[in-house]
């Protein structure tokens, strides 16, 4: 039977409880508050539901990760990374890129980023916890992707493309910045083709627990509803920048898929 949560206090069950069909799922209920969305993070653990359902979370086995140094740069990418007039950004404009990726892809009926989770994200945002990625051409946002950055891990929820290659050009310069920083590892959370194709594989949930106690170890759960202390990025966002204005019209700020 699957547990539900109620609101208060902040506790998900062990991962390993979790069910093997659908595989990873591991509770529901619970809420959207900066001390649940920490707490999940921290042990290996996200939301994903769609509107009309309550809040599943999920914690699936094998996990996809990407570790930054083996980021998978072909040819054709790299000659669109030279040649595709692209200006790369850090978070410029986060409710633009998550309004992106909640967008309806082609040949899918709706979005899992319901309201309540871009509300939810912006509140992480504006504590330092989500970031964006934001990719830009001719002064219009093409691509981008965000997430949340716990030290040196970023847990990747979306990622989205108005032109070719977009996405994978923010997943690359994010991978690079990371790499270049001490940080160690992107969670793509389920697998896909897509980005396999950049690098990223899958491992045991076990292994990946073991790299979150290992490099989060200090990280406190929430405490009633206040989040435990966040652990900054190790790596710099601003670094991602590729110019030294903001694009026209961005907002300042504090599972992965195409």
């Amino acid at each position: 039977m699957l547990p539900w949560l109620p609101e208060h206090p902040v506790h998900f069950p062990p991962v390993g409880t979790a069910l093997d069909d659908p595989g990873g799922l591991l509770a529901a209920g619970g809420n959207l508050s900066p001390a649940w969305l920490l707490t999940a993070y921290r042990h290996g653990i996200f939301p994903w539901y769609s509107e009309g359902q309550p809040i599943l979370w999920w914690s699936p086995d094998p996990r996809m990760v990407l570790f930054p140094s083996e980021i998978r740069v072909r040819r054709s990418l790299a000659k669109r990374l030279r040649n595709g007039g692209f200006t790369i950004t850090g978070d410029h404009a986060f409710d633009a890129v998550i309004a992106a990726c909640a967008s309806p892809r082609r040949g899918q009926p709706g979005t899992w980023i319901t309201d309540e989770m871009a509300t939810s994200y912006g509140r992480l945002h504006d504590l330092g916890a989500a970031h964006s990625v934001e990719v830009w051409q001719a002064g219009e946002l093409v691509g981008g992707l965000y997430g949340v950055a716990l030290g040196p891990v970023f847990f990747g929820e979306s990622m989205f493309s108005r032109v070719p290659d977009a996405s994978k050009v923010a997943l690359v310069a994010l991978a690079r910045a990371m790499a270049a920083e001490g940080g160690k590892l992107i969670d793509c959370q389920m697998h896909t083709a897509h980005l396999s194709s950049l690098g990223a594989r899958d491992i045991a949930r076990v292994e990946f627990i073991g790299y979150l106690e290992q490099w989060l170890d200090e990280m406190p759960d929430a405490q009633g509803d206040v989040p435990g202390a966040i652990p900054p990025p190790a790596w710099s966002f601003e670094r991602l920048d590729t110019a030294r204005q903001m694009p026209p019209g961005a907002r300042g700020g504090g599972r992965l898929e195409q």
